[in-house]
């Protein structure tokens, strides 16, 4: 790590472990007390996030704000991923918002980020961006349903989204929504993006999804549009740019996921080793078990192995921007390892707490479904897939692979 990262960590170590984990226990009892409906904010949040700020520990994810590169900020997304409910948001680094702000840091008008971005970069209020629809496969977003069309100085929405997180959150007061703006434009220019605050007429929060029976605090909703009128003036970019916005969101936006499931996965190993080294079976502890040696080392191996995998991604995102062909290839490369890896490292934890392992006595069984569904959200393991074979597929053969192929 550079000088600026090392101290960064160091502080961000000293404020997880002193504030964050003690924190934990007070953030289940409000869930818990205020029921598995309820997506009102846990006290402890703000109270955190004012830590946070005065320790110069915020808006780390965006290099124009605190002058780290994406290299410098993946071991401290690291680090918040060991606390993933809590850490990220009260360092004002949690999805979806990062995304969005990244998007309006791009995109957005010098009045757009006076109403928007400055409010959501000072933590004052929250965001949701909606692209995923019920009716069609959103994995391709050209097939996107949701119309905004055009009338006189307003547009006109109409449509369904679903899986929108943050936006049953009390604090999220603006969407970014994706839609059909010209049907009949080439395929990837008949989309655009618009601003919609959450209390415009029309708009109407249905119901929130849970993930394996789990609700989260801000919620993922299902959201529909009936006649939503917003200014022409809430328009990202121009008409047509929807899709090349959505993949400048997206990249950073897999990322940062990806760094912070390393994080979890270090935690679910922390948890395993310490299970293994109380728990006596068969008259010795599991540690001595040689199956149970194995599934150590693997975890050891998966978690650097991909570590490495995501420091080279972030690293070429610095190097050459993340549209660049090379970091879309390894921005892919991640998504595609990490949630899996997290999935395969949360699992072994699991199985060596037996049925324990399984409730809610431990942390295990959420983190394990929140890194099941990290596998199909911002793109599905297949399309990542996809993308990396067509990049090999389409490589330039190297000197040494023509004189070995004739």
């Amino acid at each position: 790590m550079s000088a600026k990262a090392q101290d960064h960590h160091k502080r961000l170590t000293a404020f997880m472990t002193e504030f964050v984990f003690p924190a934990e226990a007070s953030y289940e009892e409000y869930r818990r007390a205020a029921g598995p409906d309820d997506h009102t904010v846990p006290p402890v949040i703000e109270e955190l996030k004012i830590l946070a700020k005065e320790r110069g520990l915020w808006n780390l994810f965006l290099p124009s704000v605190s002058g780290l590169t994406n290299l410098e900020y993946a071991p401290l997304a690291e680090l918040t991923g060991w606390s993933m409910e809590i850490a990220p948001e009260v360092t004002n680094c949690a999805a979806p918002d990062t995304g969005n702000m990244e998007t309006l840091h791009l995109f957005a008008t010098e009045e757009q980020s006076k109403q928007w971005l400055e409010p959501l970069l000072d933590g004052q209020i929250r965001s949701a961006f909606a692209m995923t629809e019920p009716a069609v496969a959103s994995s391709d977003a050209r097939n996107i349903q949701t119309t905004m069309l055009r009338d006189g100085d307003d547009y006109v929405i109409n449509g369904r989204k679903w899986w929108i997180s943050g936006a049953a959150d009390p604090r999220c007061k603006i969407l970014i929504v994706m839609g059909r703006t010209n049907p009949d434009a080439a395929s990837h220019q008949q989309q655009s993006m618009i601003l919609v605050p959450v209390d415009t007429p029309g708009v109407s929060i249905e119901r929130s999804l849970p993930v394996f029976g789990w609700q989260d605090q801000h919620g993922h909703c299902e959201i529909s549009f009936d006649n939503v009128r917003v200014p022409a003036s809430n328009l990202l970019d121009e008409e047509g740019s929807g899709f090349a916005i959505a993949q400048a969101r997206l990249g950073p936006g897999r990322i940062h996921h990806c760094m912070r499931a390393i994080g979890v996965a270090e935690r679910a190993m922390a948890l395993m080793i310490d299970r293994v080294t109380k728990r006596i079976a068969f008259g010795k502890p599991l540690a001595e078990q040689g199956v149970v040696q194995q599934q150590i080392a693997q975890s050891r191996n998966e978690i650097d192995q991909s570590r490495l995998l995501c420091h080279k991604a972030a690293w070429t995102i610095d190097q050459h921007g993340n549209q660049s062909r090379e970091a879309r290839q390894l921005v892919s490369m991640i998504k595609a390892v990490a949630p899996q890896m997290a999935c395969n490292v949360i699992d072994r934890a699991i199985q060596v707490h037996g049925a324990a392992g399984v409730s809610d006595d431990t942390v295990l069984a959420r983190l394990y479904g929140w890194h099941r569904a990290m596998r199909l959200f911002d793109g599905p393991d297949e399309v990542h897939m996809r993308t990396i074979a067509r990049g090999e597929l389409g490589k330039e053969k190297s000197a040494f692979a023509a004189a070995v192929t004739g």
